[in-house]
């Protein structure tokens, strides 16, 4: 019988003593609803933090299943070293900040993997610093969330909250770790590998507002045009631009604020 984990959760961090206790609560919560928690692996990928952020992940050690610190060369190339490491079938990355949706959502989750599809993926309900909700995502931006996801879907961008999209390792590969939208790639790569996807009918996390490509916004763009001409090509992706400006521009005037 197979011992390894079901699922692996990936928590990369670096000076994160102000969020990475709510990811961990969070986790720790639901995992009070699971019959097995074996079934899940948590990972901890610090960047060399020197604030409180390993004293913090030392108190969860009754999940936490390893904690690794060492310098790196950015969020990707520390996502890469948890992939690496993972042994989990599927692989779920929840940034710190970031949270379980609610109690139950590792049960639901581990449940509807009894279908053996290659990607899940779900909505992501936005929150504020002080965890005030905005709202879900596919509501919230001009995202909306289509229930049969295919990687053509990504052609205007981030379709999937990449903290809502759990992917099965063997179809996962690494990220580009030099690319601020590498999480735009990584997610269009696993679709274009995965032989089925599937919806979950629940909200899979809290998804904390901000992060780097937020802090690198231009950079972002630049990056993310990269990646669409990769899978779509120069003319394609060149004509889609004006409409994901277009769009942005009347999502911006309908509703004050493009998130």
């Amino acid at each position: 019988m197979d011992s390894s984990p079901l699922l692996t959760i990936i928590t990369v961090t670096f000076q994160a003593e102000k969020f990475l206790g709510r990811t961990l609560d969070s986790v720790e919560r639901a995992l009070t609803h699971v019959k097995n928690p074996a079934q899940l692996e948590y990972l901890i990928i610090d960047g060399g933090s020197n604030d409180r952020t390993l004293s913090i992940a030392g108190q969860y050690n009754r999940f936490v299943s390893k904690v690794i610190s060492e310098k790196d060369r950015g969020l990707y190339d520390a996502m890469n070293k948890g992939l690496r490491l993972a042994s989990g079938k599927y692989v779920w990355f929840l940034n710190a900040g970031d949270e379980a949706y609610d109690d139950q959502t590792l049960k639901n989750l581990l449940s509807s993997f009894e279908t053996g599809v290659a990607v899940y993926y779900s909505d992501a309900m936005m929150v504020r610093e002080d965890r005030t909700k905005v709202g879900l995502r596919s509501r919230f931006t001009p995202h909306n969330l289509p229930q049969n996801l295919r990687w053509q879907d990504f052609a205007l961008g981030m379709k999937v909250c990449h903290q809502a999209f759990i992917a099965r390792k063997d179809i996962a590969p690494l990220y580009q770790f030099e690319n601020l939208s590498a999480d735009i790639d990584w997610e269009i790569e696993c679709l274009k590998r995965a032989e089925s996807v599937e919806f979950l009918p629940f909200v899979l996390c809290r998804y904390l507002l901000g992060g780097l490509s937020v802090t690198n916004h231009r950079r972002s763009l630049t990056d993310r045009y990269k990646v669409l001409r990769k899978h779509f090509g120069l003319i394609p992706t060149l004509f889609n631009h004006l409409r994901i400006f277009w769009r942005g521009y009347w999502f911006a005037k309908k509703n004050g604020k493009y998130w």
